[in-house]
C-alpha cells in the first residue's frame, strides 16, 4: 500500500511539475528584449530598419442639446471620438497604418474575426514603382469627399455614409497611371453578406446565403489644374445572398485652393436587401413587427462650402438631400419613394494655435425626416431635428 502511494505521489509531483513549466513557457514573450534593437530589426539581422514612425491621438468632445420637432431631447456631453493611430515606414518599400477607435464595440465580426473598434490594421508594399499593394483592414474605396476625409473633422455625416460599415478586411492594388492619377482595384470583405445581424430585422427568410462575401471596388482618382480639383468615382459591386446584389456608384468633386474648400458628393446604392435599415425601420409600428426590406435604393447629394476668414478663423456651410426607394415589391412594402431627408448645418471654428489641428467649433444642425404617404400608410411619421454643439477636436502628434 505505501509502494502504491508513494508511486501515485509521485505521478503527482511530476505532474504538477510539468504543468509548472508549461505555465512558465505560456509566459515567455514572444521574441527575447534586445537592448536598442527592434524586431524588424532583430527579425531581419539588422538587414532593415524601420525609417519613420508617428502616433497620433485624435481627441473629439462636445456639449450638445437635441431637440425634436422644437421640444428639447436631450443636453449632454459628449465624447464624440477618441482614436489612435500608428502608422509609418519600414524597410525601402513598406509602409504600416493602424487605427483604433475607443468609441466602438469590440466584438469581432464573424468574417475578419477582428474587433469592430479596429478600423485600419493593413500593411503596404510598394512593389513597382507605379504599383502598390495593401493588405489588411483598410476603408472601402468609395468616393465622396465627406466620406473619404478624416472623420474627426465632418460634424454631421448624411444618412448614407453614416450606415455604412466602411471599413473591411481584404486587399486593395493601387496603379499610378501618372503623378496626378491613380487607378485603384479593390476586393474586401462584404461583412453584410455573411451577418444576420448587419440588417434591422434579421435576413430574410426566403433568400440563401453566399460563399464567398466579398465586395469589389473599381476606384479612379485624379488632380487637376494644379491639383486645386479633385475627382474621386468609383463603382463597387457584391453579394448580400443569393440573387441578392448591392451595387454602389459614388462621385466625389472637390475644389481646395487658397481659402476655399468646396465639394459636391454624389451617392447611390441599389441593395437587394436594405444594409442601411433606413427603408426597413419604416415599418416598425407594423401590427406583426418590422420586416427587412428587399430591393431598396438610396441616393444622396452633399454640397459644402468652407471659407478661411483668418489663420484663425473658418466658416462653413453644408447640406445634404437624401432619398430611399423601393424599386421592386416585397412583403408589405409597394413599389415607389417613401423617404426624403435633407440637412443644413452651420458650423463656425476657431483656430487658437498656428500650425495645430486644435479648434473650437459652435455647430448648428437642421435636419428633417420626410415620409411619404407610402411609409405612412406603414405606421411610421415624419419629423424634424435639431442640434446646437459647442465643441473641441485636436488631433495630438504623441511622437
Amino acid at each position: 500500500m505505501n509502494r502504491h502511494c508513494t508511486h501515485l505521489k509521485r505521478i503527482l509531483f511530476g505532474t504538477c511539475l510539468l504543468a509548472a513549466c508549461t505555465g512558465m513557457r505560456a509566459q515567455d514573450p514572444l521574441i527575447e528584449p534586445e537592448e536598442g534593437r527592434t524586431l524588424l530589426e532583430r527579425f531581419t539581422k539588422g538587414g532593415k530598419s524601420i525609417s519613420s514612425s508617428s502616433m497620433n491621438l485624435q481627441f473629439y468632445t462636445s456639449a450638445a442639446a437635441r431637440f425634436n420637432d422644437g421640444s428639447l431631447e436631450e443636453a449632454a456631453f459628449k465624447l464624440n471620438g477618441v482614436r489612435l493611430e500608428l502608422l509609418g515606414d519600414f524597410g525601402k518599400d513598406f509602409s504600416y497604418h493602424f487605427r483604433q477607435s475607443f468609441n466602438k464595440y469590440s466584438n469581432p465580426h464573424a468574417l475578419d474575426n477582428l474587433s469592430s473598434s479596429v478600423e485600419v490594421a493593413s500593411v503596404a508594399w510598394r512593389m513597382a514603382p507605379r504599383f502598390a499593394l495593401t493588405v489588411g483592414k483598410q476603408a472601402i474605396q468609395l468616393s465622396g469627399y465627406e466620406y473619404w476625409v478624416d472623420a474627426i473633422r465632418v460634424r454631421e455625416f448624411s444618412d448614407f455614409n453614416n450606415y455604412i460599415e466602411c471599413y473591411q478586411a481584404g486587399v486593395n492594388g493601387a496603379v499610378s497611371l501618372s503623378s496626378t492619377q491613380t487607378l485603384n482595384l479593390q476586393v474586401v470583405n462584404n461583412s453584410a453578406a455573411k451577418d444576420d445581424g448587419a440588417f434591422l430585422y434579421g435576413a430574410p427568410q426566403d433568400v440563401g446565403k453566399v460563399h464567398v462575401p466579398v465586395l469589389s471596388t473599381l476606384n479612379w482618382d485624379g488632380y487637376f489644374l494644379n491639383r486645386a480639383l479633385n475627382m474621386r468615382y468609383s463603382v463597387s459591386w457584391g453579394e448580400l445572398a443569393r440573387k441578392r446584389d448591392i451595387l454602389y456608384l459614388t462621385a466625389g468633386n472637390v475644389w481646395e485652393k487658397g481659402p476655399v474648400v468646396a465639394y459636391v458628393d454624389f451617392m447611390y446604392s441599389r441593395e437587394g436587401i436594405d444594409t442601411k435599415g433606413l427603408v426597413s425601420e419604416l415599418s416598425a409600428s407594423l401590427p406583426d413587427g418590422g420586416v427587412t426590406a428587399q430591393h431598396v435604393s438610396y441616393f444622396t447629394t452633399i454640397l459644402n462650402f468652407d471659407y478661411r476668414l483668418h489663420p484663425n478663423w473658418n466658416v462653413y456651410v453644408k447640406g445634404a438631400y437624401e432619398t430611399g426607394s423601393v424599386y421592386k415589391e416585397n412583403g408589405p412594402y409597394a413599389k415607389g419613394l417613401y423617404r426624403r431627408t435633407w440637412n443644413v448645418q452651420l458650423c463656425g471654428e476657431y483656430f487658437p494655435m498656428k500650425n495645430s489641428e486644435l479648434r473650437i467649433f459652435l455647430h448648428l444642425l437642421y435636419k428633417n425626416y420626410g415620409l411619404t404617404a407610402r411609409a405612412r400608410s406603414l405606421g411610421a411619421e415624419g419629423y424634424s431635428a435639431q442640434r446646437v454643439s459647442l465643441g473641441l477636436v485636436y488631433t495630438i502628434p504623441v511622437f
